[in-house]
């Protein structure tokens, strides 16, 4: 299931940044676990393809959560590190998810403002409706675009980047994403995967300042395939 630099999948590249498709399982940097990250997988292309002797360097930009899929930025040099850093900071990183959750929201479209508390005891994030000492505001933005059976799919825009935002928000209106028990939904999924998808991001290179508009493939699933055909 893990990516292996044989089966990497490299949505972009090129001397500053490397963009690729995580895989649902992938720990993006090394944590307690002690599986090996995604991080040293692509170390371990960059050091092949370009035949670097030595240590090759690459900056980690921001990360997904293990059960999600979708797209990640790695910094080829530390001058596009810090200046991808600071898009971030600066919100000029334009990123966009895909979430096959439970039922139909109640409105196609919505706002989803709540003030959001973490509990390090069991890594889990509670919504409130009001700001709660220890808590910050996560907004975000969604609209269905498919209705299957039993789920729909929605199209989000994070206006704020919290700890488990999109799951906490969804599941907080009767919505927890496919998969995902931590938020209530009531089975998990086969191979521990959440139908959460890092699909979109768009910004300007950090050094050549063109645009990048990237969308990444998602996942080879059944209820995912549903979703695009």
């Amino acid at each position: 299931m893990h990516s292996t630099k044989e089966n990497l999948q490299i949505l972009f590249e090129d001397n500053h940044i490397i963009i690729v498709n995580k895989r649902a399982g992938d720990i993006t940097q090394g944590d307690k676990t002690g599986d090996k990250p995604l991080s040293e997988v692509v170390k371990e292309y960059v050091k092949d393809k370009y035949n670097k002797p030595g240590n090759v360097y690459l900056g980690v930009v921001h990360r997904l959560d293990r059960p999600t899929s979708g797209i990640i930025i790695f910094a080829r040099t530390s001058k596009s590190l810090e200046r991808l850093n600071k898009m971030l900071r600066d919100k000029t990183i334009n990123k966009t998810y895909w979430a096959v959750v439970k039922n139909h929201p109640k409105k196609e479209k919505d706002t989803l403002i709540n003030f959001l508390k973490k509990n390090p005891k069991n890594n889990k994030s509670t919504a409130f409706s009001k700001e709660i000492d220890g808590s910050k505001k996560a907004i975000l933005h969604y609209t269905v675009i498919k209705k299957l059976d039993n789920y729909s799919l929605l199209e989000i825009d994070l206006e704020t980047g919290r700890h488990h935002q999109i799951r906490t928000q969804l599941s907080n209106i009767g919505c927890p994403i496919k998969g995902d028990l931590k938020y209530g939904f009531n089975r998990s999924n086969k191979d521990g995967s959440i139908h959460l998808h890092a699909r979109k991001i768009a910004f300007t290179h950090p050094v050549s300042k063109e645009i990048i508009k990237i969308t990444a493939p998602t996942p080879k699933e059944v209820i995912w395939n549903a979703c695009i055909n």
